[in-house]
This record gives C-alpha cells, sequence and structure tokens, in this order.
C-alpha cells in the first residue's frame, strides 16, 4: 500500500513540476516575444533609415564608397521630397477635418457643443499619439 502512495505521490510530483515549468516557460516567452515586438515597432528616426538602407544596399549591391555617398545623397532628397508632399497633403486634410467639424458645429445645439468639443480633443489627442508611433 505504501508503495502504491510513493507512487502517487511521484506522479503527482512530477504533473506538478511540469505544469509548472510550462507555465513558467509561457510567461517567459510571452515576455519575450513581447520585448521583441515593442522594440521592433519604435520606429528609427530618419537618419538613422537612411544609414541602416544604406548600409543594406552597401552589403548587398558591393558599393564603393563614392557610390555609397552618392546613393545617400540621393535618398537625402528623396526623403525631403516625399516629406513635403507629406506636409502639403497633410495641410489639405486638415483644411478638409475643419470644414467638416465646422459643419458639425452648425447644426450642433448649445448643449451638444461642448461634448463635441471634448471628442474632438479626446480624437485629436488619440490621432497625435498613432502619428507619433
Amino acid at each position: 500500500m505504501s508503495e502504491l502512495s510513493a507512487t502517487r505521490k511521484a506522479a503527482l510530483w512530477v504533473g506538478v513540476v511540469f505544469l509548472l515549468g510550462a507555465a513558467l516557460g509561457g510567461m517567459v516567452g510571452y515576455s519575450y516575444e513581447h520585448h521583441l515586438v515593442s522594440a521592433a515597432s519604435t520606429p528609427l528616426p530618419e537618419p538613422e533609415r537612411r544609414a541602416h538602407r544604406l548600409e543594406e544596399l552597401t552589403r548587398a549591391l558591393g558599393l564603393t564608397s563614392a557610390q555609397s555617398q552618392q546613393i545617400d545623397a540621393i535618398l537625402l532628397q528623396r526623403h525631403t521630397e516625399v516629406k513635403s508632399i507629406h506636409d502639403q497633403t497633410d495641410a489639405q486634410i486638415d483644411q478638409v477635418r475643419q470644414k467638416g467639424r465646422e459643419q458639425i458645429r452648425a447644426i450642433l445645439t448649445p448643449e451638444q457643443k461642448p461634448k463635441f468639443e471634448e471628442f474632438l480633443k479626446n480624437l485629436d489627442q488619440q490621432r497625435r499619439r498613432n502619428s507619433s508611433k
């Protein structure tokens, strides 16, 4: 009888250790993956992105130093042009957004307008957080 009891105790301990190991492994795995994802989702500043892209091109194509310098200048110029287009487009989008908000304000009651302004404040904060990511 005591032999059966010892066997059950041993099996129980093996099961407990297995479950604890699985739980701990899952937590460590989740933590590690979460760290990798959050680190990967942090965007690099433009100069660092450009340097990384240039390094990749240099390695993949076997660029000379002169070619690397020329390509870096090209990448910088294209970035400047694209940023200018984005800035213009963002300004146009903002004008359309403001026009829509004014149209909405025109049909709201005096009681609704403060609620709408609070709604817009929250929306703008969320937009700023998302654009900075």
